[in-house]
């Protein structure tokens, strides 16, 4: 008789196979994998650089990088927002094409794709207020409860500027990058050269994105062929970051620092923008080493799952971290890595230990709210049984269309 953990295995490989044998025969599987590589830089990222400091009752949000300025590299591998864009714009210039093909109407087709975006954000946002009323009930301090909220309502600025930016394609798919990059460059000169005022800095938001989701744009219309363009990406990229940040001043790190006189993320400036070209041009040199990677029934599997709940795990992996603080709180004393303040290379070793906590946290958030995420387009369905892959989402009983 076979052992429970030998009939998961088999269980498990007939999954891959299946999911593997319903993804149709020209699907690109490298974008799948670049917008899940995308997700998890974000989560961890995140999760390394995000620390909550419980001091006198209170508690209050740190990052290790203000104490710990030779981490900057971190945000170099983890800030990988540029490709989520490139991705994105490829995606949706591919679908937008595909839908007028059909003759779906441009407000059916955003209509469609922003429903995607935001269902699971209701789940979160309902349960968050629920929380803070207890919170504020329960006497806990305003500042507290503050610092637990913006945690949660920081990663949504992401979605606000990929809506916009969808909503736009019709526009921009065929603006070339070169366009939007020229922006961020005078609006940098006129900040940081001229004296002109911050505010200015956020028309880079849009700017400074629209610039790899234009160059997924390009991508979609076959214009990124061959690999020179990516080294050329990669290593120009590089090159000009490097030079901002080591003779321009720019910051080292791609993420915000508290307390730092500037950010390169918040707004964009153009030292996060190259590097945002550099990341992209990578990410084009991976897509055949992932095609063949992906032409594993058990790889494959992996990807696509993530991407059937990438805004789930997108949307939840903060509080899965405050859970896991909150939940640690009871031990009756700050625990390293978790409740200290990131100033040392003991914080930094026992906040990686804390990292698979984090992951079970957020697999219990994704067990509980990706029905959420759950979607069907087409009212028709297959008979019961059968399997279809969409975007990377297996969806079984149902077949879902569009791009």
């Amino acid at each position: 008789m076979r052992s429970a953990s030998a009939l998961r295995r088999v269980g498990l490989r007939r999954l891959a196979r299946r999911i593997d044998t319903a993804t149709p025969p020209g699907r690109d599987r490298a974008v799948d994998a670049l917008r899940a590589a995308a997700i998890l830089g974000v989560v961890l990222g995140h999760w390394l650089v995000t620390a909550l400091v419980a001091d006198s009752g209170t508690v209050r949000g740190a990052s290790p990088l203000q104490h710990l300025p030779q981490l900057a590299p971190v945000s170099w591998l983890f800030q990988t927002l540029a490709v989520f864009f490139l991705v994105g714009g490829h995606v949706a210039a591919r679908s937008h094409a595909a839908a007028r093909a059909r003759g779906v109407s441009y407000g059916r087709w955003l209509g469609t794709r922003i429903a995607r975006f935001y269902r699971p954000v209701v789940a979160l946002l309902a349960l968050w207020a629920v929380v803070a009323g207890a919170l504020l009930a329960s006497g806990t301090d305003l500042a507290t409860v503050r610092t637990l909220l913006k945690l949660v309502w920081s990663p949504l600025w992401f979605l606000l500027v990929l809506t916009a930016l969808t909503a736009a394609t019709p526009l921009v798919a065929k603006v070339h990058p070169l366009w939007p990059l020229a922006v961020v460059l005078h609006i940098d000169v006129i900040r940081f050269g001229l004296g002109g005022p911050d505010a200015l800095g956020w028309v880079n938001v849009a700017a400074g994105w629209l610039v790899p989701y234009c160059l997924g744009a390009l991508w979609a219309r076959k214009g990124l062929r061959g690999r020179t363009t990516g080294w050329a990406l990669l290593a120009g990229g590089a090159a000009a970051t490097a030079l901002l940040v080591e003779y321009a001043g720019y910051p080292a790190s791609m993420v915000g620092v508290p307390g730092a006189a500037v950010s390169n993320l918040d707004p964009p400036t153009l030292a996060a923008v190259t590097f945002g070209l550099a990341q992209c041009g990578a990410a084009l040199l991976l897509r055949d080493p992932l095609r063949r990677l992906l032409t594993r029934p058990a790889a494959w599997a992996a990807v696509a799952l993530l991407n059937l709940s990438a805004m789930t795990v997108f949307l939840w992996h903060q509080t899965a971290l405050m859970a896991v603080t909150a939940t640690g709180l009871l031990a009756g004393h700050p625990l390293p890595g978790l409740h200290t303040a990131p100033d040392g290379a003991v914080w930094v070793a026992a906040r990686i230990a804390w990292l698979p906590v984090f992951a079970v946290a957020l697999l219990i958030c994704w067990a509980a709210f990706r029905t959420h995420e759950a979607y069907e387009t087409h009212e028709r369905r297959k008979p019961s049984g059968t399997t279809s892959v969409h975007e990377g989402r297996p969806a079984r009983k149902e077949t879902v269309h569009g791009a």
